[in-house]
């Protein structure tokens, strides 16, 4: 697996235990935003 694929699968991996918090009322709408927008600046360090 490539770097960019193993952080592709880590953010998708990050992004559905954020949903599902939020799914569950763990999370606000704006807290599960700010968690998805950090995981996509790791995201786009990785690809860069």
């Amino acid at each position: 697996m490539s770097d960019i694929e193993a952080a592709v699968d880590e953010f998708l991996d990050e992004y559905d235990a954020a949903r599902e918090d939020y799914d569950r009322g763990y999370t606000d709408a704006d807290a599960t935003l700010r968690l998805i927008e950090s995981h996509v600046e790791e995201l786009r360090d990785a690809v860069e």
